[in-house]
């Protein structure tokens, strides 16, 4: 049996048939401070209501599996303390022992499915890391993307991956990679880069339609929607590609590995852009929980 607790406007939600977008945890506890981080999820949360859809926030909080959060309870979660990072191999140990713990990409998923929602909003995927070919370290969300029939809208893959080895593996697991209103795949905090998307669509509906009909041919797995970081928004490639190379090098010294090298490496972008990488990534985290209602609002309609 499965301890598993909803909010009251998500229960409402359920019962009603409306839209629901999934939201994960783990940029409120390991992406920003207190008191920003319950900031910008309540703010990414309004984005989602203004769209006409309800938000679920999903953690794992004293061994039970929350979808959505009262704001008492997102409020507590921004402020807790060394809060598990939890992935599709240590998400069910830490629900069993009864743990806290903020969900990745792979986790939001595999909740989401558990809840019967079909659209979750994210940052950035993670992926294949630089360097991967000696350290085997590949992020568990491209195979959660293979499995779990969730459509998940982010603005590609986050920056400091290999995003080459990281299409190369979706292609591989089948996964349909969809960018929003451009040919090119966008590069997290910018909106293109020289990396072509294997499919492109300008509609929310279509995309609503492509979800569903993967499952009316049996096909496992979900889409990732990559969505464009608004222009006026975007830090360039250019700019950024010396910067992402010094933070590398600098967790390459500092014998940074695992779970560990994302946040090092955001962390350590964040300060060498004066901050200007937290700033972007909230445009384009909000950015995307506005397509993913839209989406959610399209697959409600032709349910």
């Amino acid at each position: 049996m499965i301890p598993i607790a909803y909010s009251a406007e998500v229960e409402t939600a359920r019962a009603q048939g409306a839209a629901i977008v999934a939201l994960e945890s783990t940029i409120i506890t390991h992406g920003m401070p207190y008191p920003q981080n319950i900031e910008v999820a309540r703010q990414v949360e309004d984005d989602i209501r203004a769209a006409g859809a309800v938000p679920a926030t999903i953690a794992v909080m004293d061994g039970t599996l929350h979808i959505g959060l009262e704001d008492s309870q997102l409020s507590k979660l921004a402020q807790s303390k060394n809060v598990a990072k939890l992935s599709r191999a240590d998400m069910a140990a830490c629900i069993a022992t009864g743990g806290t713990g903020a969900t990745t990409v792979a986790a939001t998923m595999i909740a989401a499915r558990l809840a019967g929602i079909h659209v979750f909003a994210t940052g950035g995927i993670g992926g294949v890391h630089k360097g991967a070919e000696d350290s085997f370290d590949i992020s568990a969300d491209l195979m959660e993307l293979a499995q779990t029939p969730v459509t998940v809208v982010a603005a590609g893959a986050k920056a400091i991956l290999d995003v080459a080895k990281t299409l190369e593996v979706l292609e591989t697991q089948g996964v349909p990679v969809i960018a929003y209103g451009q040919d090119a795949f966008p590069a997290f905090w910018s909106s293109g880069s020289k990396l072509k998307a294997p499919l492109r669509m300008d509609d929310p509906a279509h995309i609503a339609a492509a979800h569903q009909m993967r499952a009316a041919l049996g096909l496992p797995g979900g889409q990732l929607v990559a969505n464009p970081i608004p222009k006026d928004a975007e830090i360039p490639a250019a700019e950024l590609a010396p910067i992402i190379a010094t933070a590398q090098a600098d967790a390459d010294r500092a014998g940074i590995s695992g779970k560990g090298v994302t946040p090092y490496l955001l962390q350590r972008i964040f300060e060498l852009t004066e901050g200007r990488s937290l700033v972007a990534n909230i445009a384009l985290v909000r950015n995307n929980a506005r397509l993913a209602a839209k989406i959610a609002l399209e697959l409600r309609t032709n349910a």
